[in-house]
């Protein structure tokens, strides 16, 4: 290890470079008119807001997000909640489409490819170290011990691993790693995941987080694109070039997960099927949730919007107002309806003589007087109709809604429309 003494933190020497243009395609209807980071969670916050907030709760001040697909949506959020970092301090915070500044390809053709073309842009802050994140997972994590870990090891990139079950490990980039952590084989995406030694049944899976220092970077990135045969991606290309003939460092999740007293295991989710996105915001409502969102240590800067607060109002048989292991959100109105084990976003509401369990509620969703929802995920601005039932006749609707195959319906508005007078 090359133990080197820096008189600030690293992070203060380092750029994070967000890649934020994913289609989350496995989201269906939720992406079509937004990319997976600006999907709506938590209640208040988009999927983006995670990497972004380690970033700045780690120290980090100068920022950069790459968009590309469908990025509209995102971009406005970046503009409205992003948009606190002063250059007089020393701080920045940059978006960055693809824009045909490098060639007439108006594309990122791949994750190292959405570095390459803004290099310029990076060397004109000459930050030391450049960490590049996935901005599409929840988690939280302390990017300044990664970074610490890649300067002791003399590392000339350490790239962020995770423990996941062998079944679930063929969507990532899986490494073999020896004594030190140094790592020996990396392969994207294996249709046969190779099991952890002493952990069968386990596979030691990247998470798309990789730390540079920035002028290496540069060099491999030139190299790389150089290459007729690379597809200019980081875990296909970048990353196995280093592991043979560089000095490829893992850093375990396991030493930067941020935890709260609350919070007992380690906590990284996907959420890239509307299944795991229903699941991971209704694992919030439990009493003590695996994630936590009261951490005031750890907070999740968002877009902070202007609301009123929750109401409940009617309190008579058949007509009361309340929700039971719930989340609420500013400007929600319950009237005269049960909610239970539900999240509520901005602005919803639900009318009278009506019931909402297990759903997700995006912002703006109005249930109208007498409909039922169980099991759901209602996409934003959607108006129920009164007296719709959803969650208790799975052929209805599956005919009706994208119904999952554990029963988990996403409700968008053409679906509505579409639906029969």
């Amino acid at each position: 290890m090359h133990q080197v003494t820096y008189s600030t933190p690293i992070s203060r020497s380092t750029m994070a470079y967000v890649l934020a243009g994913g289609r989350g395609s496995r989201l269906m209807e939720l992406t079509d008119r937004r990319a997976k980071p600006a999907v709506y969670f938590g209640g208040k916050s988009r999927i983006i807001d995670f990497t972004l907030s380690n970033a700045i709760n780690s120290g980090i001040r100068r920022i950069a997000v790459a968009t590309q697909y469908k990025a509209h949506s995102l971009i406005r959020h970046l503009q409205r909640g992003w948009n606190f970092m002063r250059p007089e301090r020393n701080e920045s915070f940059d978006i960055l489409p693809a824009s045909q500044r490098v060639s007439a390809d108006q594309w990122y053709a791949g994750t190292a490819d959405a570095v390459f073309q803004n290099i310029d842009i990076i060397d004109g802050y000459a930050p030391e170290f450049l960490i590049v994140l996935a901005g599409d997972h929840i988690y939280k994590m302390d990017y300044e011990r990664m970074l610490v870990q890649h300067v002791n090891a003399g590392a000339e990139v350490t790239v962020a691993c995770i423990e996941v079950p062998v079944a679930e490990a063929r969507g990532f980039g899986v490494m073999h790693v020896d004594g030190s952590d140094r790592i020996i084989d990396f392969v994207e995406k294996p249709a046969v995941p190779p099991e952890m030694p002493g952990k069968p049944g386990f596979a030691l899976a990247s998470m798309g987080i990789y730390v540079f220092r920035r002028e290496f970077l540069r060099e491999q990135l030139r190299r790389d694109a150089a290459d007729p045969q690379s597809q200019r991606d980081f875990g296909r290309d970048i990353i196995p070039y280093l592991v043979k003939h560089g000095n490829a460092i893992a850093h375990r999740f396991t030493d930067s997960c941020v935890r709260s007293a609350g919070e007992t295991g380690v906590y990284w989710r996907d959420v890239g099927t509307i299944d795991a996105y229903w699941e991971a915001n209704i694992d919030l409502t439990d009493i003590v949730p695996s994630l936590d969102l009261y951490d005031i240590d750890w907070p999740i800067w968002t877009y902070a919007e202007i609301t009123p607060p929750g109401k409940f109002v009617h309190d008579i048989d058949g007509r009361r107002g309340y929700a039971l292991s719930s989340l609420i959100s500013g400007g929600c109105i319950v009237s005269g309806s049960q909610v239970r084990r539900s999240l509520l976003f901005t602005r919803v509401s639900v009318h009278s003589y009506g019931s909402v369990e297990n759903a997700v509620l995006l912002p703006e969703v109005d249930v109208g007087e007498g409909a039922r929802l169980k099991n759901v995920v209602v996409d934003k601005g959607v108006r129920i109709p009164a007296g719709l039932v959803v969650g208790e006749d799975p052929v209805l609707d599956a005919a009706r809604f994208r119904r999952t195959e554990r029963g988990i319906c996403l409700i968008t508005q053409p679906m509505i429309d579409r639906l029969t007078p």
